[in-house]
């Protein structure tokens, strides 16, 4: 499986090209990385997917927004998580790949409902390194405790769980080895943490059989 780094930031959103941060990403371990936006040419090294954002307040604008251009020309299809029904709903849209932003939900806005139903149709939560290097203080450690959470249910029902650096530059792009660090601090372990990073790839491939812990 591709070790890939779920989420990166390239140029106009971020400081740096998208060349220059495939190349870095290769050079801290990746075979692939996911770039938000429209990516345009492909660079040469490890392999770029695009990925499509889709932040909504409801289920119906999510499924309007599956259908748009954008998110049909994206490779991964990500839903910025919101409140516990929200949540609920998402995860079995057909299109829809990850939710992410977890880190900014209250606790419980991702439950064993939630859960059950990712695992059911191979849906991931993201984990972003990004609140973790940045962030201090509270906030730091209330996006530790949220992953905490995550962790625990996905050990029960087994969905997919992404990991990103979430990188805006390649000051920001960590290698695999820090994001094995970073996990480490909220408790997954080694394993867990190359499953998760080698999950885009199974996500993305409908013909990859899933597999439910009960």
């Amino acid at each position: 499986m591709k070790i890939t780094d779920a989420s990166i930031h390239p140029y106009p959103v971020g400081d740096s090209t998208l060349a220059r941060m495939a190349l870095e990403a290769a050079g801290l371990g990746f075979d692939s990385i996911v770039a938000i936006g429209d990516v345009g040419h492909r660079p040469d090294g490890p392999e770029v997917l695009r990925g499509a954002v889709i932040s909504a307040a409801s289920q119906k604008e999510v499924i309007k927004q599956v259908r748009e251009p954008a998110a049909r020309r994206a490779d991964v299809v990500y839903v910025n998580a919101g409140d516990i029904s929200f949540n609920r709903s998402i995860v079995t849209l057909k299109g829809v790949h990850v939710v992410r932003s977890i880190h900014a939900t209250r606790r419980n806005a991702f439950d064993h409902v939630a859960a059950r139903s990712a695992a059911e149709h191979n849906v991931a939560v993201d984990l972003s390194m990004a609140p973790i290097i940045q962030l201090r203080g509270t906030k730091r450690q209330r996006a530790l405790q949220r992953y905490t959470d995550i962790l625990s249910l996905q050990r029960r029902y087994g969905f997919p769980l992404t990991i990103s650096s979430g990188a805006r530059s390649i000051l920001e792009q960590r290698s695999v080895r820090d994001l094995r660090g970073l996990c480490a601090l909220f408790g997954m372990t080694g394993e867990e943490v190359s499953e998760a990073l080698s999950s885009i790839d199974r996500i993305t491939r409908p013909d990859q059989p899933v597999k439910v812990v009960r």
